[in-house]
């Protein structure tokens, strides 16, 4: 059933983003009716996809790679994995995309579980699932993600030859590149520049979308302006970016009226767009008429389109909505590989001597590589290689396309965190970084010189007041045992459901009940002994009366009784088994009692450090087993505790985070 709601969603979003060129080109004969039908209609989008998340599941925002994340580590996020967070999510990354800003769709691979990616295809969701969201993966797990995967892309592929989209099952974005001799050894050093600079570009994309989000922090009084209107960010930034790439206007200098799919489409087209800069060269048609312009050449608009696009993405991804950011940089490196091909084409117009025979550039050739190299760069995967092998349905460029994403990911690596762990970092979920490259300290640092000294713990011969005490000072999941106070002989440890569970049976209701029973059945046996005799043992007749009073929210009795033919008066006083302080009391009575941890669940063997551990083993050791802590301990002794930095599990808003 997910996959007929993918066909259905992905039709969807696309009907939605037609109706935007149709009201567009129906009022050609109107330029200021254009510019409203243009502007209004992804405004209204992206308003209704920022309320309806709002309004029915905040923590829907954003492509859910970096919850899936914090997830897979073991963290539980309240309401992420709900049905109101799938419906949120396909309703707005609809809305969303129809929109035409540019915006991705990988949040699709959250909402499926995995089972496919943005290109909907086999090999590449499987990788790039795991490189974005695993530190480490089960190979056992590699047929599920395999078996998913594929059965989600025939359905589909087929889904389009059914609705006549295509007449058979076939790549994408088809490219037709020569096979014979797709490119000449002498062109990868220019496929090694793509990859360098595309890793640069990937950490200034990461960087600038981080920027913009501290910024938007830092400003008070915007941000509490906008946490009162929360629909006028996203509707202030989509006008904008509407009205740059109003086709009439600054748009015509950067095709601004293609949409994101026939942007790539034509970026990979294998002809050469123009030779010596001269655009009049190549016959534009379709949709590659979008890139022409009379007044400049085809190098000014593929550096304006890069330029314009490249802080839009990173602007617009803040926007409050589902949405992801893979596929508009993705489009920015095709882009940017296709300019350096067309530079190519022009310097070496008559293509490359090769044993006598030239064979010309290939220009769609470089926009593959730029877009696996910039893509790969940002996330920081190199399974972006193989999606554009079955994005295209070619592997002819392997080659190039393999040292390109390689040297990006080196040069990103070690400048900038990924966009995922980006963003992780400032929404401050709890998800252990990478240590880094050339960090030689990681070695030298110990266990001894991180961990927390100061350790909640709870000894085998506490009691219940020890018990209570502990669980009111700190949130901690579970506690160690200890044998004593004295020896600190670490035991194991106890989860705090199980602590709370021990101290609700020694003070529930239950025994509560129990204790009242009890205490009636006195009362009534000493009620009993006053009001039923008439007379006493020597037949004396005897008057009684009864008041009654409240004192401390506690019913008291005091029974007056005269012995006839004496002088004096006999008082006996009588409580109700109800008494508030006699249960505070019971209740102190109760938490004095040693623990009996005989019916508690106890973790023999919890995971222990010694405090010589380098920061090294003990990261690789949180990484692979997905520890939240582990016990240090010096001979058995406990000594102390190393832990993630515990940080809030909730998401922040969407209108004070602006983020994925």
């Amino acid at each position: 059933m997910l996959y007929s709601v993918d066909g259905g969603f992905t039709r969807l979003s696309w009907f939605v983003s037609t109706a935007q060129k149709w009201m567009y080109g129906g009022l050609d004969s109107n330029v200021f009716l254009q510019y409203l039908a243009w502007v209004t209609y992804p405004v209204v989008l992206i308003t209704f996809s920022a309320g309806f998340t709002q309004i029915l599941a905040p923590q829907a925002v954003g492509s859910g790679i970096p919850e899936m994340k914090t997830i897979l580590r073991g963290v539980v996020l309240k309401e992420y994995l709900t049905f109101k967070t799938f419906v949120a999510k396909v309703i707005g990354l609809t809305c969303a995309l129809g929109s035409g800003m540019p915006l991705g769709k990988e949040v699709k691979q959250i909402c499926f579980t995995h089972s496919k990616c943005t290109f909907h295809f086999t090999c590449l969701c499987v990788l790039f699932s795991i490189e974005v969201t695993s530190t480490f993966f089960a190979v056992r797990n590699y047929w599920r993600g395999f078996f998913a995967a594929t059965f989600s892309a025939f359905i589909f592929r087929v889904l389009a030859v059914w609705n006549r989209d295509e007449e058979t099952i076939t790549a994408l974005f088809k490219t037709r590149f020569r096979l014979d001799f797709p490119f000449d050894l002498q062109e990868l050093p220019a496929f090694a520049v793509i990859g360098i600079a595309s890793g640069f570009g990937g950490a200034l994309f990461v960087y600038l979308n981080r920027l913009i989000v501290q910024f938007m922090r830092k400003q008070k009084v915007i941000n509490k302006f906008l946490m009162k209107k929360r629909l006028l960010y996203p509707a202030l930034v989509t006008l904008v970016l509407s009205t740059l790439t109003f086709p009439p206007g600054f748009g015509q200098f950067m095709a601004g009226k293609l949409t994101q799919k026939e942007a790539l489409v034509t970026l990979l087209d294998n002809r050469t767009w123009a030779k010596q800069g001269i655009a009049e060269e190549f016959d534009y048609i379709g949709n590659a008429q979008a890139w022409r312009h009379p007044q400049v050449n085809v190098f000014v608009t593929l550096v304006l389109f890069i330029v314009m696009k490249f802080w839009m993405s990173a602007l617009a991804i803040t926007i409050p909505v589902p949405s992801g950011a893979f596929m508009p940089v993705f489009v920015i490196g095709a882009a940017f590989g296709r300019l350096v091909g067309e530079s190519m084409a022009a310097w070496f117009p008559d293509g490359i001597n090769t044993d006598g025979t030239i064979y010309p550039i290939v220009p769609g050739g470089y926009a593959v590589v730029g877009a696996a190299a910039l893509s790969g760069a940002v996330t920081h995967t190199v399974s972006t290689a193989v999606i554009v092998f079955e994005l295209t349905g070619q592997i002819s460029h392997i080659l190039p396309v393999m040292i390109a994403v390689i040297l990006a990911n080196a040069v990103a690596q070690s400048l900038q965190p990924s966009l995922y762990d980006s963003i992780i970092r400032i929404k401050k979920l709890p998800y252990l970084p990478e240590l880094g490259w050339g960090h030689h300290e990681k070695y030298n640092i110990r266990v001894e010189d991180i961990m927390v000294r100061d350790v909640r713990y709870i000894t085998l011969n506490c009691c219940y007041r020890d018990l209570h005490n502990v669980l009111l000072t700190g949130q901690l999941k579970t506690l160690a045992l200890v044998e004593s106070a004295e020896s600190m002989i670490l035991l194991g440890s106890i989860e705090r459901a199980q602590l709370q569970s021990l101290l609700s049976q020694q003070l529930g209701r239950a025994r509560r009940l129990q204790y009242i029973r009890e205490r009636a059945v006195e009362e009534k046996k000493r009620l009993s002994i006053v009001s039923d005799p008439a007379s006493d043992d020597n037949g004396s007749q005897r008057t009684s009366q009864e008041v009654r009073f409240q004192v401390r929210g506690c019913w008291i009795t005091e029974v007056y009784s005269v012995q006839a033919g004496e002088n004096h008066i006999v008082l006996q006083t009588f409580t109700d088994p109800l008494c508030d302080f006699q249960i505070a009391e019971w209740e102190e009575r109760q938490l004095d009692e040693q623990v009996n941890f005989n019916n508690c669940k106890i973790d023999p063997a919890p995971f222990q450090l010694v405090e010589r551990t380098s920061l090294h083993k003990t990261h690789t050791i949180f990484s692979l087993l997905g520890l939240d802590h582990a016990y240090v301990t010096s001979i058995g002794r406990l000594i102390g505790v190393v832990s993630l930095k515990e940080s809030s599990l909730m998401i922040p808003p969407p209108a004070v985070c602006y983020v994925l």
